[in-house]
């Protein structure tokens, strides 16, 4: 009798252990439900990390974070296709995110037989205002040539054969749609890749106050106001490198040009020395043609 009472008495105690299992196990599950809210969940923190939140709010989020930045170096090019013909378009120089100024020095590509030099076009890059020295024939060699970029019919995002940096960064403001691709690098920097179309009427309607003229221009200019891209950002959702393909009618010809404008950032927080030409300096004649065909 003794042995059979101790035999139903460790019964007892292990239905009660069980029981008690059982408790924890649903307290535990009902806290880590409270918590997910919170980012308790390491699956679900590191799926949503993979492409740091919702890609059309990050990419319109994009020129904020340069402006945070305050400036960087910037290389582009410029991939212009008509006809058949194929010519790029390369600069290199430092832009300033918070003031809005710029310097870029732009290189035309050689003549089709390749036996002639094009001395690099300056540019200044300032709200609302491309001035550029060795533009065009014509102009002294002393002489700055001032556009309004609202003037121009594609915004000068073509024109100067170079987009103006920031610019590049508002045309994501009007990100409409937007996929993240994955993680590579730029640079020997990780990024992340988004690949999406952006609206030009929705990113003028976004913009500072030194853009939104000038892509409102672009938005009417342009064959279409959708302009796919590709772009490169970082931990810090700083661009590191976005890609344009723009497309315009050549009024020449009436031909279309397809545009692949490609803009890198590095070097962030690099000094930015930028001074506007004085009045007596600027040229007030006709110049030729530039790259993306608008006569000033």
């Amino acid at each position: 009798m003794v042995g059979r009472e101790r035999e139903r008495e460790r019964e007892r105690e292990q239905r009660r252990g069980r029981r008690g299992l059982g408790g924890l196990a649903v307290a535990g599950g009902v806290v880590c439900v409270w918590l997910v809210g919170s980012g308790c969940s390491g699956e679900g923190a590191a799926v949503q990390g993979t492409g740091g939140g919702d890609p059309v709010a990050v990419l319109q989020r994009a020129a904020d974070r340069l402006v945070a930045a305050g400036s960087a170096k910037a290389r582009t090019a410029m991939e212009m296709a008509s006809g058949g013909t194929r010519v790029t378009v390369r600069g290199e120089g430092v832009y300033d995110f918070e003031r809005r100024f710029g310097r870029l020095e732009v290189r035309l590509p050689q003549d089709p037989a390749g036996t002639s030099e094009h001395r690099p076009i300056t540019e200044l890059l300032a709200p609302g205002a491309l001035f550029m020295k060795n533009r065009g024939a014509g102009v002294p060699d002393d002489k700055w040539v001032r556009v309004e970029t609202a003037s121009l019919s594609d915004g000068n995002l073509v024109t100067g054969g170079a987009t103006d940096p920031f610019a590049a960064a508002e045309v994501l403001r009007g990100t409409r749609t937007a996929t993240y691709v994955g993680r590579t690098e730029v640079g020997g920097t990780e990024v992340r890749h988004y690949r999406g179309i952006a609206d030009l009427a929705r990113a003028a309607r976004g913009a500072s106050d030194g853009n939104k003229d000038a892509l409102a221009a672009a938005a009417d200019g342009f064959a279409t106001a959708e302009v796919p891209f590709d772009a490169y950002l970082d931990d810090e959702g700083r661009i590191r490198k976005v890609r344009h393909r723009f497309s315009f009618v050549n009024g020449r010809d009436e031909g279309t040009v397809d545009v692949a404008s490609t803009t890198l950032l590095y070097d962030f927080g690099a000094a930015v020395r930028v001074r506007l030409p004085d009045d007596e300096d600027i040229y007030a004649g006709k110049i030729a043609a530039g790259p993306g065909g608008d006569k000033n």
